[in-house]
């Protein structure tokens, strides 16, 4: 049975705003790597998402009042899974080349579709994962290009590979929890715990501060831009689509990368660039156009 038109363009809505939420994390790379050398990863993690709380507080303060306790709960959970997987993701980069922990990071759009058969009974279809493996090839030659020295699953890679895993499980449990009418005091929950476990994280050696306008400019931007209004955009898009046509979407993150690193970033464009963003849209395409009883069951709200 065909989509009725307001779902449909709900559906698309939801589609645009993952793509846009998915090409501010691209937009972001160059930044980080910049402010990186100045900035302690653990301490810009922190300061970001404070930023990113108190800017969704003040857009609305009685959001977190109107949430029942479960929806609550649950939001503390996704919060709670996000922050550990950036913490586990940061220390596994400390310890692995960057490219191969983008590889492995990407691993969440195989175990998403993974979990959500498991934990929410979804039916995956083989068109889902012809779209899983197309992008996670696209990723491999995105981010690996000449790796001679392999992929062994040392203990960057362990971490890496946890926190991939818990990326997952935040999608698949945003999927699953979501509701569009709560969607900014679930962001707001979420912005929160996610802040706190990374200050809590970075204070033991106390929290650098940048010292240079720029600095302060880049990262506002990634707290209001990427951080809150992400967030916000992604857990309402979540409540409109299912987790692995969401795993597959946000795999576009990479390619958004490479194309801001060359308009921006002052980096050349190659054949590997382009062959991995082909395959990467390739599979965005799949579950795009695809008729949607093949790609997933809809998805079942679970208690938490």
């Amino acid at each position: 049975m065909a989509q009725a038109p307001s779902t449909s363009r709900v559906t698309l809505l939801a589609t645009l705003a993952l793509l846009a939420i998915t090409a501010s994390w691209g937009s972001t790379f160059f930044l980080i790597h910049d402010l990186l050398d100045r900035v302690p990863v653990l301490d810009f993690l922190a300061v970001r998402f404070a930023i990113a709380s108190v800017a969704l507080l003040l857009l609305s303060p009685r959001a977190i009042g109107r949430l029942s306790r479960e929806r609550r709960r649950q939001a503390l959970v996704l919060g709670g899974l996000y922050g550990v997987a950036q913490i586990l993701q940061t220390a596994g980069l400390a310890h692995t080349a960057a490219s191969i922990s983008g590889f492995i990071t990407g691993m969440y759009v195989v175990a998403t579709p993974l979990f959500a058969a498991v934990l929410l009974r979804s039916r995956i279809g083989g068109m889902t994962w012809l779209a899983v493996l197309l992008a996670m090839a696209g990723l491999g030659v995105l981010t690996l290009g000449d790796v001679s020295s392999g992929l062994g699953l040392g203990y960057g890679e362990a971490l890496t590979l946890v926190a991939a895993l818990i990326y997952a499980l935040h999608i698949v449990g945003l999927g699953a929890w979501s509701d569009s009418r709560d969607a900014l005091g679930m962001a707001i929950v979420q912005c929160i715990v996610i802040a706190v476990i990374c200050l809590v994280a970075a204070a033991p050696n106390g929290i650098v501060l940048p010292d240079r306008a720029g600095d302060w400019l880049a990262i506002v931007y990634m707290a209001l831009v990427a951080g809150a209004a992400a967030l916000l955009g992604q857990t309402w898009a979540q409540a409109h689509l299912p987790p692995t046509r969401t795993a597959i979407i946000m795999s576009m993150e990479p390619v958004f990368a490479a194309l801001f690193a060359v308009l921006l970033g002052g980096e050349s464009a190659t054949a590997r660039m382009l062959l991995g963003g082909a395959l990467v849209l390739a599979a965005m395409l799949i579950v795009e156009l695809v008729p949607r009883r093949h790609i997933e069951a809809e998805v079942p709200h679970i208690a938490v």
